[in-house]
């Protein structure tokens, strides 16, 4: 078992042997408006082990979802290097020596990828079933009867409704959810050994999420394939990864197991990105920053807020892993007032009259939209002179 350097912490990784994906010591350069080559990505490391989930977090800028892409051989060749020094190697293969030809061969079949936003990655000019089809026709060389069938296939195992249908769909015709279901179907069409999401619930609502989670879980396990989970929601990381990876401005800070980065984070920045999330037991007059934990903050008394927030009142043992909220919040939870000022008491029912306050003369206001029998039906092209229709909503009241 060897160890690397992460941050200000020394974590345990794996012997290179028992990795899939090894990244080490990965530095990624971009070039600016002025010509100048700035370093985004520091010397980051982290090993994803076969079978199993890994979460890679950190908020916006962390260089996340860039250290994936180089992996992947996606960044933009003109305005981007990868400087020497650096290691990428899948499966004991080094990636940075692959042609062109042979990082296409790879991706889709081997590593596959879903995006956070599943429109701008389907082509909207395209059936849905086509798009999945040339994945297989590419890697697989099937017959487009044979490709059909499988998407269709496809369709079903990652569970969108009447999959028939859908294979005629074009991207527009389809939901969010039902839009990043085709880019995971799509992305396990080969049956590859590692699959790579990121942030693939951001632009969906919280019921969808859940199910897009349960749903990458369910297939991690039904193929045995390892997961590269991309994201800043410290909830998702709970429920979903064996392993966690904390980056902060191109450097990793924290890495190790879920458990015990989320029970007893060693960094300083790992207890703030906990400790900031929102409560149950109260509510602040503004929004928790990371910043707020990491060194004292003077803040204004006329906000009625604490003049510091101390991250002496953050201790590991305080954070429970299963809600993934601190203990000890105290600073920053603010009950209401028992009362309003009397100037603001004579302002308001100044400004709201009795006969205006529902509640106050026992009958309730008029509502301000009534919905009764609502339908619509939509009428799609099918063929030179057909046209079919459904039903996207029935006598909604």
């Amino acid at each position: 078992m060897s160890t690397r350097q992460v941050g200000t912490t020394q974590a345990a990784v794996l012997p290179d042997a028992a990795a899939l994906l090894d990244v080490a010591d990965l530095r990624v350069s971009f070039r600016d408006e002025h010509g100048h080559w700035r370093e985004t990505v520091r010397g980051v490391s982290f090993q994803v082990p076969p079978a199993s989930t890994v979460a890679l977090v950190g908020e916006s800028g962390s260089g996340k979802s860039v250290s994936v892409l180089a992996a992947m051989g996606l960044l933009p060749a003109r305005v981007s290097r990868i400087e020497p020094g650096s290691r990428l190697h899948f499966g004991g293969q080094n990636l940075l020596e692959l042609s062109a030809a042979e990082q296409r061969a790879l991706r889709g079949a081997r590593i596959a990828m879903v995006f956070q936003e599943p429109m701008s990655s389907l082509n909207p000019v395209y059936r849905v079933g086509d798009q999945i089809a040339e994945t297989l026709r590419m890697h697989r060389a099937m017959n487009r009867s044979d490709a059909m069938a499988r998407a269709r296939a496809l369709l079903e195992e990652v569970g969108l409704p009447d999959p028939g249908r859908r294979l005629r769909a074009y991207p527009h015709e389809l939901s969010g959810g039902q839009q990043q279901r085709v880019m995971i179907a799509m992305a396990i069409a080969c049956e590859p050994e590692l699959l790579i999401a990121d942030e693939p619930t951001t632009a969906l609502d919280v019921t969808v999420q859940r199910q897009i989670l349960d749903l990458l879980a369910e297939l991690r396990v039904r193929r045995k394939m390892a997961l590269l989970f991309i994201t800043h929601d410290l909830g998702v990381v709970a429920d979903i990864a064996e392993h966690i990876v904390v980056m902060r401005d191109g450097i990793v800070r924290e890495q190790g197991r879920a458990d015990h980065v989320l029970g007893q984070p060693a960094d300083a920045y790992k207890r703030a990105l906990l400790a900031c999330r929102p409560t149950l037991r109260g509510r602040s007059l503004r929004l928790l920053q990371v910043e707020d934990f990491l060194e004292p903050a003077t803040l204004d008394p006329g906000t009625l807020e604490p003049a510091t927030l101390e991250p002496a009142t953050l201790e590991p043992a305080a954070l429970d892993p299963g809600t993934l909220e601190p203990a000890i919040l105290e600073p920053a939870i603010l009950e209401p007032a028992a009362a309003p000022p009397a100037a603001l008491r004579n302002k308001t029912a100044e400004d709201n009259p009795p006969s205006a306050q529902a509640g106050v003369t026992g009958d309730p206001l008029p509502p301000l939209l009534v919905v009764k029998g609502l339908g619509r039906v939509f009428s799609i092209r099918s063929g030179l002179f057909r046209r079919e229709s459904f039903t996207a909503l029935k006598d909604v009241s």
